[in-house]
């Protein structure tokens, strides 16, 4: 199966296992601490989302002020978004994906992974990528 295929299935898939866990939820705990859970989570979720997108924000800024690429920060960010995009799907899967995107220990982890796998920086977690030698500038003056 291609990844077309798979990411279609997927897809699909996701409504129905959506409903399927909002019914099974709803039948335990009953319907208002069900949509209690869901805006809890959501509202926890949107919290998460602004703290850490502006916190990311400052880290991206900071790398671009010392001259660096900031390509962690920035897969940081795009979980961030996909986390937040994952928190605007009602249900409990969703929500979860998306709290696992904007938790701040767990999202490190996915960026990791993406950055080894996906875009092939070779990087263990939380390690800082080797930036080469450092130069040093300063002033110098010859004495006779």
């Amino acid at each position: 199966m291609n990844i077309a295929r798979g990411a279609l299935l997927a897809l699909l898939m996701l409504p129905i296992l959506e409903i399927f866990v909002l019914i099974q939820v709803g039948a335990s705990i009953g319907v208002l601490p069900t949509i209690l859970l869901l805006i809890g989570a959501a509202s926890a979720g949107a919290f998460l989302l602004q703290t850490q997108g502006w916190s990311t924000w400052m880290r991206v800024q900071a790398s671009l002020a010392r001259g660096e690429l900031p390509e962690t920060e920035l897969v940081d960010a795009a979980v961030i978004v996909a986390g937040g995009a994952l928190l605007l799907l009602p249900g409990f899967l969703s929500d979860l994906a998306g709290l696992i995107c904007l938790f701040p220990p767990t999202r490190k982890r996915v960026a990791a992974y993406l950055l080894r796998n996906r875009f092939g920086i070779p990087q263990p977690p939380g390690a800082e990528p080797d930036r080469g030698p450092a130069t040093i500038e300063g002033e110098y003056r010859r004495e006779k």
